[in-house]
């Protein structure tokens, strides 16, 4: 084995780091050298061609959604930046709507990073500023004053900063055990909510409780000749038996995917999903930046039709990030977001998994696979107040600190970042500059869609 280093070798790193690359040096934003609509139309030759006029429908609706979809002009805008050099597992698209509450397998409620698309190892504070710009962007779209956003993403990366300390200090397997539960949270801040804001917190984690796969058959799918079956709203869910013509070879193939996705999890997990026989798939149009890549829904049986599960296989390509840091190569993109996600996340979805095979193409593809619904719900944006989006932002950078202190060296980030605000303050410059560069590359799609280079589907 690998001798452990203790906590005074790491600390020297950690300010080694900080004397070659200043923290004061994380402000910097490079004046943008490439074509925004360019890197969004490489990304589209890989995905489904009817599809992609709705990613940039979305993503050209305002600001907040194209930072959304913008993740790979983060990460060619953050190469060029100077970096601390510590890596660490990133979550890769650490922006604020990725962050929400879900059910553990302990059925209690969790709030934490819930996207990992774009995981990778890279320098940790790609993921501090892409987290902090994001809330900087959000604060403009509620039209914050310029002093209520610095002190918004001031907090996050102050919040960020102190969690990791804290968790410099502690053992090996607390770390590991750190989690936000949302009850013992909610308890921990309520004072600091106001009335409004606290109902709303309040009904966001009980609407998330009510997400389900019960609540999903109900929505989801209909009795139709005799058979559950998804309902069809094209373009955004449409069975699979109105996209290939060889139905027959296509659930064959499922079968023969369940069966290797089911060897991707532990054996109680094995006997657990044989209780269950697929019935029918669809096509689901999911997310923003996802939007073109290959998502599928899959209505699962179990002890009768009032026993569902809904599986989510979201077809898995390089991550952005991979394009520029050396780092692993995977022999299958859904292997690297479930490992990424079990590596990063305090408790994860029991069927997290990855598989890969043909598609009705010809082409070979990677996917992974959860739950489609367990509790999940994530924060809306529209209504927070200037001091809700603070208190998420705080949350926010507290869960992303446990998360990098269990999947890289905390003591070495910590060390680097030091006692005093230099990093946040660094960090909360970079946010500013970001948001006004995340403004010009919105109006350049803008202009890109209404010159006709590119075709938008809005409102869908």
């Amino acid at each position: 084995m690998t001798p452990i280093e203790g906590r005074d070798a790491r600390r020297a790193r950690g300010k080694a780091a900080r004397r070659a690359t200043p923290r004061n040096a994380l402000a910097e934003h490079p004046v943008a050298v490439r074509d925004p609509i360019a890197l969004l139309e490489s990304q589209a030759t890989t995905r489904v061609p009817e599809l992609v006029p709705i990613r940039y429908g979305r993503m050209a609706a305002s600001e907040f959604p194209f930072y959304r979809g913008a993740a790979l002009l983060m990460a060619d805008d953050l190469s060029r930046a100077p970096n601390s050099g510590i890596i660490t597992q990133l979550c890769g698209d650490a922006h604020l709507s990725n962050f929400g509450v879900y059910a553990t397998p302990e059925r209690r409620m969790a709030f934490d990073i819930n996207d990992f698309d774009e995981t990778y190892r890279g320098p940790f504070e790609w993921d501090v500023k892409r987290l902090a710009a994001s809330l900087t962007v959000a604060a403009h779209s509620r039209e914050f004053t310029t002093t209520q956003a610095r002190k918004i993403t001031i907090a996050c990366a102050q919040q960020y900063r102190e969690t990791i300390r804290r968790q410099a200090e502690l053992g090996t397997l607390a770390v590991w055990y750190s989690n936000v539960e949302v009850t013992d949270e909610l308890d921990a801040v309520h004072q600091q909510l106001d009335s409004t804001m606290l109902k709303r917190t309040q009904s966001l984690v009980r609407k998330a409780r009510t997400k389900d796969s019960i609540q999903a058959l109900g929505k989801l799918t209909e009795i139709k000749d005799g058979r559950r079956q998804f309902v069809a709203n094209p373009p955004l869910i449409v069975p699979v038996e109105e996209l290939v013509d060889d139905v027959e070879w296509t659930y064959r193939e499922l079968d023969r995917r369940l069966h290797a996705y089911r060897e991707t999890f532990a054996h109680d997990k094995q006997v657990l999903f044989d209780n269950y026989r697929p019935i029918q798939v669809a096509r689901k149009v999911v997310g923003v930046g996802s939007v073109g890549t290959r998502a599928w829904v899959i209505l699962m049986q179990g002890a009768d039709e009032n026993d569902p599960l809904f599986l989510q296989a979201k077809e898995a390509q390089k991550s952005v990030i991979a394009g520029y840091v050396d780092g692993p190569k995977f022999d299958n993109e859904g292997r690297r977001v479930v490992e990424g996600q079990r590596l990063m996340q305090a408790s994860s979805d029991i069927f997290l998994g990855w598989q890969h095979g043909l598609d009705p193409g010809g082409e070979t593809r990677d996917f992974y696979l959860r739950q489609l619904r367990d509790g999940k719900g994530s924060a809306v944006i529209e209504v927070m107040s200037p001091a809700g989006m603070e208190l998420y932002g705080r949350l926010c950078g507290k869960v992303l600190a446990q998360a990098h202190a269990r999947a890289g060296d905390r003591v070495e980030i910590a060390a680097y970042l030091g006692s005093s605000s230099a990093s946040e303050n660094a960090i909360s410059d970079f946010a500013e500059a970001y948001a006004i560069q995340n403004a010009a590359d919105h109006r350049a799609l803008v202009e890109a869609v209404d010159s006709g280079r590119v075709l938008a589907h809005p409102g869908i």
